[in-house]
């Protein structure tokens, strides 16, 4: 740019600055009206903001089937598992108590300790 072309330029940045543009009546109280309906809500608290938090009624099924599941394993398990309903009502402790010899049997099965002598 020239400097005859920045000296207009800079006339008509004065001028704009010299009358700067006025905000229409009532336009401020609108724009805070809508900037406050604009913000979200607050957090809800209690039992709702605990239920919204968990997922509500679709979540609380499964939290009530796992309950049920895992009463109905502690009361009946599986052949694969210990019956810890029958040692606490019993004040059995067979599950803590283990003897070296039902280790070693045990033991070679479980590890792989001595299969690479085995190859050859």
């Amino acid at each position: 740019m020239t400097k005859r072309e920045t000296d207009t330029l800079e006339a008509h940045f004065e001028q704009a600055r010299a009358t700067p543009p006025q905000m229409p009546a009532g336009m401020m109280d609108r724009l805070i009206a809508d900037a406050l309906a604009a913000q979200p809500a607050p957090a809800i608290g209690g039992w709702r903001g605990f239920w919204r938090a968990i997922g509500g009624a679709p979540a609380l099924g499964g939290l009530i089937t796992a309950t049920a599941v895992g009463f109905w394993i502690g009361v009946a398990p599986p052949s694969g598992l210990p019956d810890v309903a029958t040692q606490i009502f019993t004040g059995g402790d067979d599950y803590i108590v283990a003897d070296a010899t039902s280790l070693d049997t045990y033991t070679s099965d479980l590890t792989a300790f001595g299969w690479d002598l085995d190859e050859g």
